[in-house]
C-alpha cells in the first residue's frame, strides 16, 4: 500500500496526497507522419486495396484475429454494419446493455429493431448473463455484449445463452483494443465485432471504426454492408441489401495503422496500472474496486470504482471534489442517465418524435416501463477515474492514496 497523507483534507487545507504529476499523455508522431507522408504519394485516397487500409487491416487481425475485417467511419457505424449484416429486421429485438455510449444503440434503432435493456454485474458494469437469459422473448434476434472500459464481458456463458436461443453475439469492443478474456482476444468470442478508432479510444485516427468476423454467414457481407451494398470483390453480387455509406479513407487508415503498431504496449501498461490501482484500494471501508478477472486483460478505457454511501458520511459530489483537491484525476459518474431513460426513448421518439414500428403493431416495447435496479445504482454511485499509458505507478499509488485518505475522513 502507498504511504499514508497527511490526516487533514486537501480541500480544508491539508497537504495534498497526490505530489506526483502523470507525464503528458502524447498519442501520435514520427510512425503517424511516416505513414502520412507515404499516403501523399498515393494516386488514390480511396480505401478499397489502399496501402493503409490494407496495412490497418492486417494490424487488426495481429491482435484481434479476424478472418473478414472491414475499417468504417465510427465505431457507431460500425454496429449499424453489424446489424445490417446480421440481418436485423424491423421489429427484432437485440438486448444489450444500459449503460454505454448512445452509438451502441444507433444502429440497433436504425433498422428498425428494438433494443432491449438488460440489467448488469454491480461491479463489473457488464451485462449479467441471468438478466440476458431473462430478457429473451420469441423476437430476439441478436445480443449486443458490450466490454465497457475495456472490462471484458463474461462472454462464456453469454455465448452458451446465444447457442441456446440461436441468437447472433455481437461484441461491441468500442473501448476494449487490446482485451482479452481469459486469454483470448475480446471480438473472437461472437459472430460479428465491432471497434471504434474515435479520439478518446486507446488507440485513434480521429473517428473511424472497424468490424470484423470469424464466421462464414457474416463475414462476407461486412465490406457491402458498410459501402453503399457494393460488394466490390464482385460487383455482380452487389445492391441486394439496403446499405448507407460507412467508408473510411486512407488518411484515417494511415494513422490507426500506425496507432495499431503501439497497441500491445499500450494495453500492457493500462492494464498494469488498472490491477495495482484494484490493489491499493482493496479492503477501503466504503469502496468498491473496479472489479476484473485475474485471469482477463482489461485495458481500461477508463477505471471505475463505486462508493457506498451506507458507509460514508458525505455524498458523491463532495466526495469526488474531495479527492480532485487531493490532486487525484476524478470525475463523478459516467453517462447522465441511463439509455432508456433519455427523453426519445421516454418518448418512444426517435424518428421526428415518432417510432414506425411501434404505430405498425411491430413492438410493444414501453421503455417507460423497463427498471434495471443495479444499473440504475451503479450510475448513482459510480466514480470515474482517469488512467492512461503516460502514468506511472508512483502516481497511481498517490491517487489511490487520495481516495484512501478521504474515504477514511468520512467514513462512518
Amino acid at each position: 500500500m502507498g504511504a499514508e497523507p497527511d490526516d487533514a483534507l486537501a480541500i480544508n487545507g491539508g497537504k495534498k496526497a497526490v505530489q506526483h504529476k502523470p507525464g503528458k499523455l502524447v498519442r501520435w508522431g514520427d510512425p503517424e507522419k511516416a505513414r502520412l507522408d507515404a499516403m501523399i504519394s498515393q494516386d488514390s485516397l480511396l480505401y478499397w486495396h489502399g496501402p493503409q487500409t490494407t496495412a490497418l487491416l492486417e494490424r487488426v487481425r495481429q491482435h484481434h484475429p479476424l478472418k473478414y475485417v472491414m475499417n468504417c467511419s465510427s465505431g457507431t457505424a460500425a454496429i449499424h454494419t453489424a446489424m445490417i449484416a446480421a440481418g436485423i429486421a424491423p421489429g427484432d429485438e437485440v438486448i444489450t446493455t444500459p449503460i454505454t455510449d448512445i452509438g451502441s444503440t444507433i444502429g440497433i434503432l436504425y433498422q428498425q429493431a428494438v433494443p432491449v435493456f438488460a440489467d448488469l454485474q454491480p461491479h463489473t458494469y457488464n451485462l449479467d448473463p441471468a438478466a440476458v437469459e431473462a430478457a429473451i422473448t420469441p423476437k430476439t434476434k441478436a445480443i449486443l455484449a458490450v466490454h465497457l472500459s475495456g472490462n471484458p464481458c463474461h462472454m462464456e456463458e453469454i455465448k452458451q445463452i446465444a447457442d441456446k436461443h440461436n441468437l447472433i453475439l455481437i461484441e461491441d469492443c468500442a473501448q476494449a483494443w487490446g482485451a482479452k478474456r481469459r486469454g483470448q482476444p475480446v471480438g473472437t468470442f461472437g459472430h460479428i465485432a465491432c471497434f471504434s478508432l474515435q479520439n478518446t479510444k486507446q488507440i485513434t485516427c480521429g473517428d473511424g471504426g472497424v468490424i470484423g468476423s470469424n464466421d462464414e454467414r457474416f463475414g462476407p457481407r461486412l465490406q457491402p454492408a458498410a459501402d453503399k451494398g457494393t460488394d466490390r470483390g464482385n460487383p455482380k453480387n452487389s445492391l441486394h441489401v439496403l446499405a448507407t455509406n460507412y467508408r473510411m479513407s486512407e488518411p484515417q487508415a494511415a494513422v490507426a495503422a500506425a496507432q495499431l503498431d503501439r497497441l500491445e504496449g499500450i494495453a500492457a501498461k493500462r492494464s498494469s496500472l488498472g490491477k495495482l490501482l484494484s490493489q491499493e484500494l482493496t479492503g477501503i471501508p466504503g469502496i468498491h474496486p473496479h472489479e476484473i478477472d485475474a485471469e482477463d486483460r482489461c485495458t481500461h478505457y477508463l477505471y471505475f470504482l463505486r462508493i457506498d454511501p451506507t458507509k460514508l458520511s458525505c455524498d458523491r459530489t463532495k466526495f469526488v471534489a474531495a479527492v480532485k483537491a487531493e490532486g487525484a484525476e476524478v470525475s463523478a459518474g459516467y453517462i447522465p442517465e441511463l439509455i432508456y431513460e433519455m427523453p426519445m426513448f421516454q418518448q418512444h421518439g426517435f424518428f421526428a418524435g415518432r417510432w414506425p414500428i411501434k404505430e405498425f403493431g411491430l413492438t410493444k416495447m414501453d421503455y417507460t416501463q423497463v427498471n434495471c435496479p443495479v444499473a440504475k445504482d451503479i450510475l448513482r454511485t459510480c466514480v470515474k477515474v482517469l488512467l492512461n499509458e503516460a502514468m506511472d505507478e508512483d502516481y497511481i499509488r498517490q491517487a489511490a492514496a487520495a481516495i484512501r485518505k478521504v474515504a477514511k475522513h468520512y467514513a462512518i
